[in-house]
């Protein structure tokens, strides 16, 4: 999107690990994303009329091992979290009258589902549900809402995951291999533009054809 010449603003639990305009948030709590979202009207007078929610974490285990804390840590920041920024900030769009753009990022897995990710699959299947619930309530003030269901994608989150077993994923897919992250932000940069002017409440997969 910054090569859209967009302006950024970016969120983070980690504040030090973004480049643009940063605030750290924690997306579980809603007196949090207040507070940022006072200090971004501060900054630029006005809320921004495209956001995109990819926070998400995996704490995986089978589920007859998987902790309460576990569950609910997971369900907390994938899908509470995006309902939150949902929430906030088509309520700040509405309160001024400004069109925009939400597009939250699920995963193929809540469609699917995936030995060892049960907390994960729902939380997943949880964000898809909720964008287009907020299309369908949001859509008539133009504000669009979509959601984006990547599949293995190269990212940091999959780092950790053996070689063995990305050669297996990759198998399945019908690319044979696995996605780069771009190519989600690609998806991501069209539901955000008025080039998808006419979209709200798809679920776009970006999977490689497979799994």
């Amino acid at each position: 999107m910054a090569k859209e010449n967009a302006t950024i603003i970016a969120v983070d639990k980690n504040e030090q690990k973004t480049n643009h305009s940063a605030f750290k948030m924690d997306i579980t709590k809603s007196e949090n994303i207040h507070n940022v979202v006072k200090k971004i009207l501060a900054l630029y007078e006005k809320p921004p009329s495209i956001i995109v929610n990819c926070a998400g974490i995996t704490m995986d285990s089978f589920m007859i091992n998987m902790s309460e804390d576990s569950f609910d840590k997971v369900i907390d920041v994938n899908l509470k979290g995006t309902y939150l920024i949902t929430q906030h900030f088509a309520k700040l769009l509405l309160e001024r009258n400004i069109t925009g753009s939400i597009v939250n990022v699920g995963s193929i897995i809540g469609k699917i589902g995936n030995i060892g990710q049960c907390n994960y699959a729902a939380s997943k299947a949880g964000v898809e549900l909720i964008t287009k619930t907020a299309a369908k309530e949001f859509g008539r003030y133009g504000i669009r809402c979509n959601v984006v269901l990547p599949g293995f994608i190269q990212t940091p989150m999959v780092e950790t995951v053996p070689e063995k077993v990305k050669e297996m994923f990759s198998k399945q897919i019908g690319l044979k291999r696995l996605g780069q992250p771009e190519e989600v932000a690609e998806v991501i940069t069209f539901l955000a533009s008025d080039k998808s002017s006419y979209v709200n409440g798809a679920s776009i997969e970006v999977t490689g054809g497979g799994l």
